[in-house]
C-alpha cells in the first residue's frame, strides 16, 4: 500500500469535505490507478492561501470544521484514475495539472502519526495497520 503526502487544508479537504481531484505536476503511475492508498497530512501547511481557497469553494471554515491533524494518516481512498487537466474537475481541479481521481474516501477516527515523504511513498506496516484497523476493523 502506499501514501500521499498533501498539505493542509487540502489532506482535511480530502477526508472531511468535498475533494475528490488532487492536483499534481506529474500524472499517477498506471500501476498505482484502482488501488487504495492513505491520505497523510503533511507537517507544513499552505497557509493563508489554501485556507482562504477552501473557505472560497467551500464557504466553510476548514479550522473550525475540520480536524488540524498534520503529521498523520488521516484517511484512505480508492486512485481512481489520472487525466490531464480538462476543466471538468471544478472547483477543485486546477489549470494545468494533472488531477488525480479520488473516490471511495473515509476520513479516520484518530490520525495516525507518521513521517510523510514527497511523492508516493510506502508507510510501514505498523502505519498500514493502524490507519486500516480503523478503517474497516481488519489489519493489512
Amino acid at each position: 500500500m502506499r501514501a500521499l503526502t498533501i498539505r493542509q487544508p487540502w489532506a482535511a479537504a480530502i477526508a472531511h469535505g468535498s475533494k475528490r481531484t488532487e492536483n499534481r505536476s506529474w500524472p499517477v503511475p498506471a500501476k498505482h490507478v484502482g488501488t487504495r492508498i492513505l491520505i497523510h497530512a503533511a507537517a507544513s501547511t499552505y497557509a493563508a492561501i489554501g485556507r482562504l481557497r477552501v473557505i472560497e469553494i467551500t464557504g466553510i471554515e476548514p479550522d473550525a470544521q475540520w480536524p488540524e491533524a498534520r503529521g498523520a494518516v488521516i484517511g484512505v481512498a480508492t486512485l481512481a484514475g489520472c487525466h490531464f487537466d480538462n476543466e471538468c474537475c471544478t472547483p477543485w481541479g486546477m489549470d494545468g495539472f494533472f488531477h488525480w481521481e479520488l473516490t471511495d474516501v473515509a476520513a479516520l477516527p484518530e490520525p495516525v502519526p507518521a513521517k510523510g515523504a514527497l511523492g508516493f511513498w510506502t508507510p510501514s506496516e505498523e502505519t498500514v495497520n493502524a490507519a486500516l484497523g480503523q478503517e474497516t476493523g481488519v489489519a493489512w
